[in-house]
């Protein structure tokens, strides 16, 4: 069953009309055919009008579509002889976070990333993608050993940020962010990484300290999420939609101010209406990132990293 967001109603709406003529026509109650294609052309025409001038509010919303694709969805159709890692070897072992080696289009690379869950069961099994120590210090050990073997780092970021929760404050969970970040940046190895769904403070650029940043269309980047900013700032959450236009959290403005490098489009409607075809466009583009870092030795890939980030805010 298609959830529709708020903003999509009138879509919505025809998308209702045109199911009850579609179960009138099968009835044999009446030739509809010509009146089908009318409102299926003008459901199009709604539905990419609304697409075409998203706020970064609406823009929020699409990426927290629950249908959206997440990281089981991505390693699936992107690579192939995908083989899991598991643990930190200290704690435990996170299911938000989750990893392992993999083929790429002919390149082995090690995939890391967020995993939300689809379904009340899986969401809960995977902490709804928010990542504690444990999941951070794996991706310390998976990717200081793609650093020892070679191999190139791909990440695909979406939560709304690292869990805080008092046990994972207890175990270090900014010492555990900033050591991931760490790990990223001194890696002497090509990393690309793809804010696919939300990119939600530390939990996010811990694992998105790359040599390229992509970022998909209607994804969202942004230090806090739209509420917690508006908590802060206004003491409500009712001005969320305010808080989103401020921050500047979408692909488009954080292109211009050269926070990620490249961006990703989307399907019409979002990657959660064509989820095949929005991880192919995000498969070609990571390639082409890939490609982008060939030849480049170790110093020149961790020099490349920090010419990326230093420049960040620069006049």
């Amino acid at each position: 069953m298609q959830t529709y967001l708020e903003f999509e109603r009138p879509y919505a709406d025809l998308q209702t009309r045109i199911s009850e003529l579609r179960v009138s026509a099968e009835a044999g109650d009446a030739d509809i055919d010509s009146e089908l294609e009318k409102l299926e052309a003008k459901a199009e025409r709604i539905l990419a009008d609304t697409y075409a001038k998203l706020t970064p509010w609406q823009k929020t919303q699409v990426a927290r579509h629950p249908s959206r694709p997440h990281f089981k969805h991505f390693t699936s159709r992107m690579v192939e002889d995908f083989t899991p890692l598991a643990g930190d070897r200290a704690f435990a072992d996170d299911q938000a976070i989750l990893g392992g080696l993999a083929r790429f289009r002919g390149r082995k690379v090690m995939v890391i990333g967020h995993e939300k869950g689809d379904d009340t069961a899986s969401r809960i099994k995977h902490n709804f993608g928010m990542g504690k120590p444990e999941g951070y210090r794996k991706a310390i050990r998976l990717v200081e050993l793609a650093d020892r073997f070679n191999l190139p780092v791909v990440t695909l970021v979406d939560t709304s940020g690292a869990f805080p929760g008092i046990q994972a404050e207890e175990r270090g969970q900014a010492e555990a962010i900033a050591r991931s970040t760490e790990a990223c940046l001194n890696l002497g190895v090509p990393m690309v990484a793809a804010i696919v769904g939300e990119g939600g403070s530390g939990g996010a650029i811990a694992l998105a300290a790359g040599n390229r940043v992509l970022m998909m269309a209607n994804a969202v980047y942004s230090v806090i999420s739209p509420e917690g900013c508006a908590s802060i700032l206004w003491r409500t959450n009712e001005k969320a939609a305010d808080a989103a236009e401020a921050m500047k959290m979408t692909a488009d403005d954080l292109l211009a101010l050269r926070v990620i490098d490249a961006v990703v489009p989307e399907p019409l409607g979002g990657a959660h209406r064509s989820p095949d075809v929005a991880i192919d466009l995000l498969a070609d583009a990571v390639e082409a990132a890939l490609e982008s870092l060939d030849g480049l030795s170790r110093d020149e890939l961790r020099a490349d990293r920090r010419r990326k980030f230093l420049a960040m805010g620069a006049l």
